[in-house]
């Protein structure tokens, strides 16, 4: 078995191989596109030589691809691939990026709808609507490294929670934990709740309004400003309250939390790939790895 078969095993690229197989189709042609695009601005037109000329590259499509897998899935350092490749380092950084890009910009996989992929927030809803799923919303945070002294919005990334530096995603699942849709990060001192307004949930609230979304404490202002939609916990109860009332107040937020919790399944099937447990590159390079690992962790479900 040569090296570079088993470095397309599932165990290092984290998928199956029929789905490596489907991902490599799908996004080699964009893949030439977007190079072939690179080199006609860089020549000023077109080429002058026949396609096929010139030097041949040491490392096509389908291993920059598993490259990326393995990077996302083990946090691989790019030296360490490119030894592997038996390439230069600068080449594995340059594949990892542009992989990575064509997956964050995937989209969401639907269960049973094989062609239909869910880009935007409005998409899921519109989806949740027309098919009648109710949603659950939460919220996770990664932790980064800590910005430079001195340098400006410093203090936006000190999440309140967790006492660190953190980036926050919103992440929307199905009651199965299908993932159907996350945003752009955010700093982590933001509001759970802030972050889900500023991804334009509200708007979303306004459009399609037979959508039900399980909600956690973090967003009672949801709860009380879409009552019937925005499904949060009850509240609690005065001093003094009797127990009958206590009872029937646990016995709600059990009920809630059981059906709430299908998202915190699919936020674990995140966290299982190592650069989400814990960030340690460039803080503008991670949504676009969180948005595809979200993406490939979305494939893998639909068939559960």
């Amino acid at each position: 078995m040569t090296v570079r078969s088993v470095l397309g095993h599932p165990l290092l690229t984290g998928i199956s191989t029929d789905h490596l197989a489907s991902l490599t189709a799908e996004l080699a042609n964009p893949w030439v596109a977007g190079v072939e695009g690179r080199r006609f601005r860089d020549r000023g037109g077109e080429r002058k030589r026949a396609p096929g000329a010139g030097a041949r590259t040491r490392l096509v499509f389908v291993d920059r691809l598993v490259a990326t897998l393995i990077h996302l899935r083990h946090d691989l350092p790019h030296s360490v691939l490119a030894l592997l490749y038996g390439v230069d380092r600068s080449t594995v950084t340059r594949a990892v990026g542009e992989v990575r890009r064509l997956l964050a910009t995937r989209g969401f996989a639907v269960p049973n709808r094989p062609g239909l992929r869910l880009r935007t927030l409005e998409d899921v809803f519109a989806y949740a609507q027309a098919e009648g799923v109710q949603l659950r919303l939460d919220a996770t945070e990664v932790q980064v490294r800590r910005p430079a002294a001195g340098r400006g919005g410093r203090r936006a990334f000190v999440s309140g929670k967790k006492k660190q530096n953190t980036m926050k995603a919103t992440v929307i699942a199905d009651h199965k934990g299908r993932t159907l849709w996350t945003d752009a990060l955010r700093p982590g001192r933001m509001h759970d709740a802030t972050a889900a307004r500023s991804a334009g949930i509200s708007r979303c609230f306004a459009h399609f309004a037979l959508v039900q979304v399980f909600l956690d404490d973090g967003y009672l202002g949801l709860g009380r400003d879409y009552p019937g939609r925005a499904l949060t916990p009850p509240r609690k109860l005065r001093p003094g309250a009797i127990p009958p009332f206590v009872e029937a107040r646990a016995r709600q937020r059990h009920e809630h939390s059981s059906l709430r919790i299908t998202v915190e399944h699919a936020l674990a099937d995140h966290k299982r790939w190592k650069q989400l447990t814990r960030w340690t590159h460039r803080r503008d390079r991670l949504p676009d790895t969180y948005q595809a690992i979200a993406s490939l962790v979305s494939d893998r479900t639909t068939t559960v």
